[in-house]
């Protein structure tokens, strides 16, 4: 069943009056893994866009859960953890009918959360499997070009870092970052006191990200 992009249209309310157009939101998830990770990570995202990128993103991010309406007034939505994540199944199917109207969800392992996250994007998703995109592909060459794929910023298991999708109707609705870390390269510095090149390269992604989200992915 297609779902029009008519419904992406009300995600995108811009003030007139006001300075903001809209936020990022961090999804909340049960399951006991630590979604609220990096505090600080979104508002220096969202600060980096509207320098970089002209955006006008409240850097006042919104936490939305899985199964709530809310999750349709936000373009983009990040998720991230160390731990297990569980959606219901009302909840995965809210999930689905956001991403399949026009939404997008990145998903960051923070470390950890590989084969949680897998099972449950499973049941959002059961028809579709990550593939991993190549390193042509738009999304890593928005305002910025990332011409071997993400950038490693943490060790985690020392493997080389992987950028998978869930594409759907040739659409990526759902980009998963794995053994990267972006997240904690958009902290503060004093958090994890990365160097100011590895804080530089996370933050560029991430505005292709945004970017990606706010424009390339909807399907022409």
């Amino acid at each position: 069943m297609r779902y029009s992009l008519i419904v992406f249209l009300g995600f995108i309310s811009i003030n007139l009056f006001g300075q903001y157009d809209n936020k990022l939101a961090l999804l909340k998830y049960n399951g006991g893994g630590d979604w609220y990770a990096n505090p600080t990570a979104l508002p220096n995202l969202s600060s980096f866009c509207n320098e970089a990128l002209g955006t006008r993103i409240n850097p006042d991010y919104a936490t939305v859960e899985v199964g709530s309406a809310e999750l349709f007034n936000h373009p983009f939505v990040h998720l991230t953890g160390h731990g297990n994540v569980v959606f219901s199944e009302s909840e995965a199917y809210n999930l689905r009918m956001y991403l399949m109207s026009g939404g997008f969800l990145h998903i960051d392992d923070n470390y950890g959360l590989d084969p949680f996250i897998r099972l449950a994007m499973k049941s959002v998703f059961p028809e579709l499997d990550f593939v991993e995109l190549p390193f042509d592909h738009p999304l890593y060459h928005q305002s910025f070009d990332f011409d071997t794929g993400l950038p490693k910023i943490h060790k985690h298991d020392e493997q080389a870092p992987k950028g998978y999708a869930l594409i759907w109707e040739g659409r990526v609705v759902c980009f998963y970052s794995y053994e990267s870390d972006l997240g904690d390269g958009w902290e503060d510095e004093d958090v994890h006191k990365d160097p100011a090149e590895l804080r530089l390269a996370a933050l560029r992604m991430g505005a292709n990200l945004v970017q990606f989200a706010f424009t390339g992915s909807i399907k022409n």
